[in-house]
């Protein structure tokens, strides 16, 4: 097999975005890409009877918002190349393709969120627009959209940007919001009564800089939260209760600061589903938060992602691997019994592929220079040619996962070992790790655990000095800038960074609003109250120590990491002579998604880097 054949193959396992079940329990919807050159939304039935329906299927990604309270019909979301100003539609599962326009077509503001009221009239969102006076705002307000007079309700004016989708109960008597109004490391709960004058009050706040997130229940009148507790960031970890609406009781289910409880969301039996991560690896349990029995769900060798139980007696999910890619499955749970995954929808055979032609992925651990062990997932290239590329994901409150990466297939089967880092900061080790990187903000010690990763390379013969390099997008593209102006080439010897920050001062001026907070939470203050910390995170202004190879990627209508980042850093580099390439998409945003692009990109990078690390 060729390696644009391989490439090719690896392109048509579809990867899963979003997944939802359906509140009847008959119906999983889902973000897919099949068939077509950009991610679509599917409906396929919980029972396996039938094959997946393309609801959409335009040249453009279409993203999966929510189920109608009716299970007859979703909303989705569309942008235009990557400008995230989306225009929301309604797709009934009767009449797939046709979407019928709820919001108008790239507004000037963000929407996030979308949520139907049960007999179809009002529609719930976030956006960050004054409707009456026509003004594009800081911060999201919450509105009731009515879908017959256009009329747009503002049901709630938070002071300060946040990201947050307004969640509607099934019977359409209240709304849940998150707020980030008191600091920007919190976030607390708001409730909005919808009958007769909406009224909106805050009713989960366990700190002004602790986070708090609330699902609800079937039943309209309970919520499941998950609160950060922990009077400092050593000893911070999630615990899990049921609020009352009627009566404001909050119940703890679970308070174990051992545990890392990552979300929570409720079947349609009222059950808790848990996702609990350990070491970068799901272990999903189910509560009964009437008895309090916790069960663990099936071991999967992979990762399982329980969406909930369907209506034909099983239970529906996702499960990946780095070896299997994302599938919708059912199984029975039966508990200390292995599951059979059956696929709901067939992804093996589009690609021609099978899971012996994918390359593992190992947990591999090292220490940084203070003596902290950082874990990775490692691929080895077979033959071991003594190269390798360190791959570092975004976020960077995210982790590195066993799931199928074909960059990282790709990159293993054109002769390189793969380390995906996960560096202090990262989600999947407990919330202490998580606020690690807080100490000292973006650009601090985290880079030295990914530097030391290359070094531990090196030493466990994966690779030769000047023979390692750096790829990642967003957070990963910032590090990738962060690792080729502080080492030198001996340790990274070529840089690839996608869509990354080069000036944080920049980054923090033309970035979205929701994300300004966010910025100010990991770097203790804004750029004017510490204007020598974000320069010195910044890689923008040491551009003259670079000595490696360079290739700059960027979406050319990124809204997040703005293209502005690519144009200073630009002229710094060409005013000192050095020398780079530039690859931009100008059909994309933040991250390259579209199918033939992606076939670009790691073509791109697997030559780059063939070229740089021989």
């Amino acid at each position: 097999m060729t390696g644009d054949d391989l490439l090719d193959r690896l392109l048509a396992l579809p990867p899963i975005s979003r997944a939802y079940l359906s509140p009847d329990g008959r119906q999983v919807a889902f973000t897919w890409r099949r068939g077509s050159p950009a991610q679509n939304v599917f409906a396929v039935p919980a029972d396996g009877s039938q094959p997946p329906t393309a609801l959409t299927g335009a040249p453009q990604v279409v993203h999966l918002v929510s189920w109608a309270p009716d299970s007859r019909s979703v909303v989705v979301a569309q942008d235009q190349d990557g400008d995230e100003r989306f225009q929301l539609f309604r797709v009934d599962l009767a009449q797939p393709g046709k979407l019928q326009p709820l919001t108008e077509p790239h507004p000037p503001y963000f929407i996030r969120g979308g949520s139907l009221s049960p007999d179809g009239r009002y529609l719930y969102y976030s956006a960050n627009f004054d409707a009456a006076s026509g003004k594009v705002l800081e911060a999201a307000w919450i509105y009731r959209h009515d879908l017959r007079t256009g009329e747009r309700l503002p049901l709630a004016r938070p002071a300060q940007p946040a990201w947050t989708e307004p969640a509607l109960n099934l019977r359409g008597s209240h709304l849940v919001y998150g707020r980030k109004d008191r600091s920007p490391a919190g976030r607390q709960f708001h409730l909005v009564a919808l009958s007769g004058q909406p009224e909106d009050r805050e009713i989960l706040n366990t700190g002004d800089d602790l986070k708090v997130f609330a699902r609800w229940f079937p039943d309209g009148d309970h919520l499941a939260v998950l609160a950060e507790t922990g009077d400092n960031p050593t000893n911070r970890y999630n615990r899990l209760g049921v609020y009352s609406i009627q009566d404001g009781a909050l119940r703890w289910l679970l308070d174990d600061p051992r545990r890392d409880l990552q979300s929570v969301w409720v079947g349609r039996d009222g059950r808790v589903i848990v996702n609990e991560v350990h070491q970068a690896a799901r272990c999903p349990t189910l509560l009964d938060p009437h008895s309090g029995v916790e069960l663990p769900f099936p071991q999967t060798g992979g990762n399982l992602l329980p969406l909930g139980p369907s209506a034909f007696g099983e239970w529906v999910g996702v499960y990946y691997a780095a070896d299997s890619p994302e599938e919708i499955v059912r199984f029975r749970f039966e508990p200390g019994k292995p599951a059979a995954m059956l696929p709901l929808a067939s992804v093996w055979e589009a690609a021609g592929l099978t899971p012996p032609a994918l390359v593992k992925a190992e947990d591999f651990r090292w220490r940084a220079p203070d003596g902290l062990e950082v874990q990775g997932w490692l691929y080895r290239a077979a033959p071991n040619r003594r190269r390798a590329i360190l791959y570092i994901h975004g976020g960077p409150s995210s982790h590195a996962e066993n799931r199928l990466s074909p960059q990282i297939q790709y990159f293993a089967a054109r002769g390189f070992n793969v380390l995906a880092v996960n560096y202090r900061g990262s989600t999947g080790f407990g919330l202490a790790y998580r606020e690690k990187i807080k100490e000292d903000g973006w650009g601090g010690r985290e880079q030295e655990d990914i530097a030391s990763g290359a070094a531990a390379l090196i030493r466990a013969g994966l690779a030769e000095a000047g023979r390692i390099g750096v790829t990642g997008t967003s957070y990963g593209g910032y590090s990738a800038w962060c690792q080729v102006t502080r080492y030198p080439p001996e340790l990274i010897a070529a840089a690839a960074p996608i869509c990354g920050m080069t000036d944080l001062a920049i980054d923090y001026e033309t970035t979205r609003p929701d994300l300004r907070p966010y910025l100010v939470e990991m770097m203790g203050g804004a750029p004017s109250e510490l204007p020598e910390k974000y320069r010195q995170r910044s890689p923008l202004h040491f551009v003259q120590n670079i000595r490696a190879r360079l290739l700059i990627v960027q979406g050319a209508n990124d809204p997040n990491v703005t293209p502005e980042n690519v144009r200073q850093v630009q002229s710094r580099l060409e005013a000192r002579h050095i020398p780079y390439d530039l690859l931009v998409f100008e059909d994309e945003g933040h991250g390259i998604h579209k199918r033939q692009n992606q076939a670009a990109l790691i073509r791109r990078l697997a030559d780059f880097f063939d070229s740089a690390l021989r």
